[in-house]
């Protein structure tokens, strides 16, 4: 009852028209920066940390808050128009976005989109709001051991996103996983696979990677297959409202209370990610679907869960950010820099000092929120007409736009070359019929797979003492069991097949 009493109290002070006007502003900030690929949440929130300066406490922090949500969400927009990521969180997002896109269903797409990541982030803030203490407390308990677990958990997923063709999506997998050995180890550093190159010491950036094997393919394929140098533009199915019925709405709602468990608790366990919460979100709710071979096609169940996860992961990243001062991820690391300027420190004593920022902070994510929501369903008409624009018209300008985005990232010209290099790798998948989901997925849990098993080692001086923590026997054999699960199930399927082939 004191929570609800000084959250409703942090709702009154933040209702002030200067407030709101920072708040709409941060939103519509975050979302131009999260929709344009490579203007990620965390550089929107690092131009926006010295307009604080002048603010209260108070107003910087919610304004840094509003840039934050409207950037997560905002990626979901290039994912599904245009299909190419605009933050590393809407990779999933282009699985059966753009599918739905391309035959006339954007403006269903969007909607969904829009509505369940809106809901994701109210589900992981009211966590946050009356249980950040305790769910901290676990998150302390996430050695590197535990962290190792999850994501050989994650890897061991390639083996459901191959269900089909396996061989295929293990090879493109490995392929994935090579890429990831690129640049200085790490832990020690030592250079591997360099060759000599002073740019490949810092080894392949994630956004200009996922900018290549997406958008950079797919301008390729299409490219390949305009006639006489053009191509007809999508059509578009008009929609009353966010374009699904209620009946919709309901049936979605198992899957969104649990990608939205699965982001949250993602996001508290620091350097994880919303890409991870995403993937993981998706390949869940393709194991769970009575229709998991609608998956990557255009199947509404997929964005919804992408969505829903990668904005719950808000809300679970800044329980460990507000209750121990620790930031699980980029943009909450910079969010941690507006609490120095600002003067305060993170952490246990700032609900005890600090009471009134913290629960203003609460109280901004919920208000934040609903303005997101309002904003894109306001501007949804408005961002479809991207797909009327020709091909040969908007491919181009895609292109510039890709480098642009690449090169805003590290400033590196070496990423603009990167995002061609991945381009071609994407059109060669392409080509041969080789999954990009098992490329991604393993492509980003690659790195963290090998850190937290080198610390684990450093740690316990053996991995055979990883399986004297309970957390990753219970991560570990989970995954030992889906892989022989799936592993049973297509040699059952192989064998069906084989039988109706000789009858």
């Amino acid at each position: 009852m004191q929570a609800l009493g000084l959250l409703g109290s942090a709702f009154v002070g933040i209702l002030h028209p200067a407030s709101i006007l920072m708040m709409i502003a941060g939103v519509a900030i975050g979302i131009i920066f999260g929709s344009i690929p490579g203007l990620s949440a965390s550089m929107a929130v690092a131009l926006m940390l010295p307009l604080t300066f002048s603010m209260t406490p108070s107003m910087g922090l919610n304004t840094l808050v509003a840039v934050y949500i409207g950037g997560i969400s905002g990626g979901l927009i290039s994912a599904i128009l245009l299909n190419m990521p605009g933050t590393a969180s809407s990779i999933a997002t282009c699985f059966d976005g753009h599918p739905m896109a391309k035959r006339g269903e954007a403006m269903k797409a969007l909607g969904l989109g829009i509505v369940f990541s809106a809901l994701g982030s109210i589900f992981s803030f009211l966590i946050l709001n009356f249980c950040a203490p305790l769910l901290a407390d676990v998150a302390l308990k996430f050695t590197p051991a535990e962290n190792f677990g999850i994501c050989f958990f994650a890897l061991t997923m390639v083996a459901i996103l191959s269900s089909g063709n396996m061989i295929r999506g293990l090879l493109a997998g490995l392929f994935g996983l090579m890429f990831t050995l690129v640049g200085m180890a790490p832990i020690d550093g030592t250079p591997r696979f360099t060759f000599g190159s002073h740019n490949l010491m810092a080894g392949f950036d994630t956004l200009p990677t996922l900018i290549g094997i997406f958008a950079i393919a797919d301008i390729l394929v299409t490219a390949e297959s305009m006639k006489g140098g053009r191509v007809e533009t999508i059509p578009i199915k008009k929609v009353k409202g966010f374009g699904f019925s209620w009946q919709e709405f309901v049936y979605h709602l198992p899957n969104f209370f649990r990608s939205a468990l699965i982001g949250t608790g993602i996001g508290i366990l620091p350097g994880i990610g919303g890409s991870t919460s995403g993937m993981l979100s998706y390949v869940t709710a393709k194991n769970m679907s009575k229709h998991p071979e609608e998956f990557g096609k255009g199947c509404p169940d997929g964005v919804v869960a992408t969505e829903s996860a990668n904005n719950a992961t808000i809300g679970g990243a800044m329980i460990p950010l507000l209750v121990l001062g620790i930031p699980g991820d980029g943009v909450t690391a910079m969010m941690l820099g507006g609490f120095l300027i600002h003067g305060l420190s993170a952490g246990p004593l700032l609900f005890v000092k600090n009471a009134d920022v913290v629960y203003g902070i609460f109280a901004a994510c919920m208000l934040c929120t609903v303005i997101m929501l309002v904003v894109e369903w306001t501007c949804i008409k408005g961002f479809v007409q991207v797909l009327k624009v020709p091909k040969h018209i908007l491919l181009p300008l895609i292109l510039v736009l890709c480098c642009v985005g690449a090169y805003a990232t590290n400033n590196r010209i070496f990423d603009v070359q990167s995002i061609l290099i991945f381009g071609i790798v994407g059109y060669v998948y392409h080509k041969f019929s080789l999954p990009t989901t098992p490329f991604v997925l393993c492509f980003l849990i690659g790195e963290m797979l090998e850190t937290y098993l080198r610390r684990g080692i450093m740690q316990y001086k053996s991995f055979g003492a990883f399986f004297a923590r309970p957390i990753f026997d219970a991560f570990f054999f989970v995954a030992i069991g889906v892989l022989v699960w799936t592993v049973m199930k297509e040699l059952k399927a192989y064998k069906i097949k084989k039988q109706s082939i000789d009858q």
